[in-house]
């Protein structure tokens, strides 16, 4: 039986239809209970209608076949494999274009010292969504493979590629537009891609629906990418060679953004905790110093490592997992729950 402190892993090859259906069939009853639950997921902060959703989800097919006919491929696959309708797939990877405003918060940091090259987050988000997370290898035909922690039935999400590009997510509050490119098939495509300026380019030629915050370790380094529908600006630091991020922009060009939105549960005093902890001294980052830095409770339960409150909207939001990357030895460390009381499991890349 599987340990309760580990999450399910699959490993699925082939072609990009036959990855899916390999995916949909290995992950069915996780990926059919994601679909059943997804609007119970969005209307926890705000109410919208099951037919509105299908309709974003059907008008995101054209984005998606124009960007990449092998990932639109793929997703027809996991429909068949999961035995549900494709518009349900895609309902899962737009989820976040149901908001008019950020629905979850995150702390990130990406190091590249003599002691480690890292790139980490906490993932602070709805508990409930635990049960429906898998580590998932893809081996796709001409194309890097890719081992993710995410909800079954995702097209991608947080992870790394054989290519040494290691990958986490922020939410970031900023302008968004009702369809276009959904966000997770843009983070797919950055895995398909071996270096800082192609991961750059393939976000950039994207009609991007909604903002976010990407942070990577690349072959090149740690960099961050602050993406909206409009722009990608790239943070490094070449004196510390360690980058952090919550969920406000820090580029100059798009700071004055966050004058437009309400701060993301503490992203301020966050970011600047774990600049203290870790940020100002990349070059002693090591494993154990960044899992202390997420297991960090200064202003417990809001916190780095969070816990639930009596906020009335974010209240019952959590550190759902914390992952710690290490992509050129293949690897990722992950706790099922709250850092603080859970180990971190080690997951390699078969």
């Amino acid at each position: 039986m599987l340990p309760a402190t580990r999450y399910p892993e699959i490993t699925v090859s082939g072609p990009p239809r036959e990855l899916g259906r390999q995916h949909g069939e290995a992950a069915r009853e996780l990926i059919r209970a994601f679909c059943d639950t997804a609007m119970e997921q969005v209307n926890r902060t705000l109410r919208v209608s099951r037919d509105t959703a299908l309709q974003v989800a059907k008008e995101s097919h054209r984005f998606v076949d124009r960007y990449s006919a092998d990932m639109a491929e793929e997703l027809h696959g996991i429909a068949e494999g999961a035995g549900v309708s494709v518009d349900e797939i895609m309902l899962l990877q737009i989820r976040n274009q149901l908001q008019p405003e950020a629905v979850e918060g995150c702390t990130s940091l990406s190091s590249a010292g003599p002691a480690a090259r890292i790139v980490a987050q906490n993932w602070d988000n709805d508990p409930s969504l635990d049960p429906l997370t898998v580590v998932l290898t893809r081996k796709p035909r001409d194309k890097p493979a890719v081992t993710t922690v995410g909800q079954a039935g995702l097209i991608a999400y947080i992870g790394f590629n054989e290519a040494g590009i290691g990958l986490c997510l922020n939410t970031l509050p900023a302008p968004s537009r009702r369809v276009g490119v959904p966000h997770y098939f843009l983070v797919r495509a950055i895995y398909e891609t071996a270096s800082l300026d192609e991961a750059v380019e393939v976000v950039r030629r994207a009609p991007r629906a909604i903002p976010a915050n990407v942070m990577l370790m690349t072959p090149q380094g740690p960099a961050d990418l602050e993406i909206t529908i409009d722009e990608v600006r790239v943070l490094t630091d070449e004196s510390s060679r360690c980058v952090t991020h919550t969920n406000h922009c820090l580029h100059p060009d798009l700071t004055p953004i966050n004058e437009q939105f309400p701060e993301l549960i503490q992203s301020h005093a966050r970011i600047r905790r774990i600049g203290d902890l870790i940020g100002t001294n990349g070059e002693e980052v090591s494993r154990e110093s960044v899992q202390q830095g997420l297991r960090d409770h200064q202003d417990y339960p809001r916190s780095i490592c969070r816990h639930a409150n009596d906020d009335p909207v974010h209240g019952f939001w959590s550190t759902v997992f914390s992952v710690i990357i290490e992509p050129h030895q293949q690897r990722m460390h992950i706790t099922r729950g709250t850092p603080c009381d859970h180990p971190y499991e080690t997951y390699t890349m078969p």
